[in-house]
């Protein structure tokens, strides 16, 4: 074998690892692992860098998704969609008077808040789905194969169990919050960007904080069914029967009809 083609040693000695490696144990609970626990130190250097990569796309306030993976998975989303013509739903939810929250009891509770919110939340999607803190109060889920006959009622059942479990942040507050929810859907024969579709669920979001809050709102989608005139006028005869309308009689080589 020629030097070129040798395999490139590293002494893991020689790497400064060790804030990765407590980030790593810290984020995965577990006891600090060093590279003598696995069988080759590859494994210990690819460990630490898979959990790296999983830190990335996390939020570490909540645990869920972040704003970087969930556009990457929107992406995604809009290609599927393309491809299989199924629907797929964005949602955006903000929680209400949020402020309100932090002003009064402080910003500790208020990461009580939006940690109980995301578990809440967790606890209503499908595995398929994708939840991601979008920054701030405010939270998305991605639900692909989602018919847009339920995409209210799915919003409508979030926004109850959000309304319905009270966040205890003191041994003696216990508080309730809501959500307001906007929503909409991505469809197969509308081409959209990620950007398009994000302002379209949060022109509705916008519109359901307008109107009071606490209610969900769903964009209406375009009505793409075919009236029994249509199908008359794409699949009934060329000409009516009245005789209007139909092409005049062939001529013969004199010019006259026959």
């Amino acid at each position: 074998m020629s030097d070129s083609a040798a395999p490139y040693l590293v002494d893991l000695r020689d790497l400064r690892l060790d804030t990765a490696h407590a980030l790593v144990s810290q984020v995965n609970g577990s006891g600090p692992a060093t590279a003598s626990d696995y069988a080759h130190p590859r494994q210990y250097l690819q460990g630490l860098i898979d959990g790296l990569c999983e830190l990335s796309l996390k939020d570490p306030l909540t645990g869920l998704a972040n704003r970087r993976h969930f556009r990457a998975v929107l992406e995604r989303e809009i290609d599927r969609v393309t491809r299989s013509g199924e629907a797929a739903l964005l949602l955006m939810l903000d929680i209400d008077h949020f402020k309100k929250v932090n002003d009064v009891h402080g910003h500790s509770a208020g990461d009580l808040v939006l940690q109980s919110v995301a578990r809440t939340l967790s606890a209503c999607v499908r595995p398929m789905d994708t939840l991601a803190r979008y920054g701030g109060e405010e939270f998305a889920v991605v639900l692909p194969a989602c018919q847009s006959a339920f995409g209210h009622a799915v919003a409508e059942r979030i926004r109850r169990a959000v309304a319905n479990t009270p966040i205890r942040i003191s041994p003696s507050v216990e508080l309730n919050v809501t959500v307001s929810v906007g929503g909409a859907f991505a469809l197969q024969w509308i081409r959209s960007t990620t950007l398009l579709w994000i302002d379209r669920a949060d022109n509705q979001l916008y519109q359901a904080k307008s109107q009071g809050r606490n209610r969900v709102s769903i964009e209406e989608q375009p009505d793409s069914t075919v009236s029994a005139e249509e199908k008359s006028l794409l699949f009934g005869p060329l000409y009516s029967p009245s005789g209007w309308g139909d092409l005049p009689p062939p001529l013969d080589a004199t010019g006259s009809a026959y």
